[in-house]
């Protein structure tokens, strides 16, 4: 069988975001919404999930599924990364902060719709990867770094969002010091056996209000 080429991939990530849109519709109500954001399902059809994967899983890059990308990681199915994308609602100007670049999946659909993304991964190797694939895709407004995620990373701060992809059972203080006021931060909090994804805004006074949506599971967040 020959190799598919990059009209077929098109397609699979068409059939993808109609599947996410399905998924979103079906969970509308603990959602709040039954619709995505256009921007984010426009940089999800945009994306090639496949190049951020190990070839060995890239046949199954747009079925609605978390893959492994090694080291025990997982790169998250693209509902949630969509759903998360939205909640966070990264806007051109703004500045996001990312906790957890993996291969850099969820980076690059921040990067299509932020002015700037900094990410900490803290697996170095995951880090030159992410970086070859973001600057192939001409994604310049990426700044990665290796470190402890749970720390952020205050030399940027402070930052409009902050999207982290590994879970914590609370909040890390970095991450709230870091947000501005005004600001979002989203992030699955709970135990290793349950896990919700967490919304938290910050006022202009800097009073937080936090809001649970649906269980998921991340691996956890790593410290060093």
């Amino acid at each position: 069988m020959k190799p598919m080429n990059e009209e077929h991939l098109a397609v699979l990530r068409r059939h993808m975001v109609e599947m996410i849109a399905i998924h979103t519709d079906l969970a509308s109500e603990e959602l709040g919404k039954a619709a995505l954001d256009e921007r984010v399902m426009a940089a999800m059809r945009r994306v090639p999930r496949h190049l951020f994967v190990p070839a060995s899983v890239a046949p199954y890059a747009y079925q609605d599924m978390p893959l492994p990308i090694g080291f025990d990681k997982t790169v998250s199915q693209p509902f949630i990364v969509a759903l998360m994308t939205d909640l966070l609602a990264p806007q051109p100007h703004e500045a996001v902060l990312e906790i957890g670049t993996g291969l850099g999946y969820q980076t690059a659909i921040l990067a299509e719709l932020a002015g700037q993304v900094w990410s900490v991964e803290i697996i170095e190797e995951f880090v030159s990867r992410a970086e070859a694939l973001l600057q192939e895709l001409g994604l310049s407004n990426v700044g990665i770094r290796v470190g402890d995620g749970s720390r952020g990373w205050p030399e940027h701060a402070p930052f409009d969002k902050i999207l982290v992809t590994a879970a914590a059972e609370q909040t890390p203080p970095a991450f709230l010091k870091q947000l501005k006021p005004g600001g979002r931060l989203v992030l699955p909090l709970g135990s290793k056996e349950a896990q919700f994804l967490t919304v938290i805004d910050k006022d202009a006074e800097g009073q937080l209000e936090t809001r649970k949506l649906i269980p998921v599971r991340f691996s956890w967040l790593e410290t060093a």
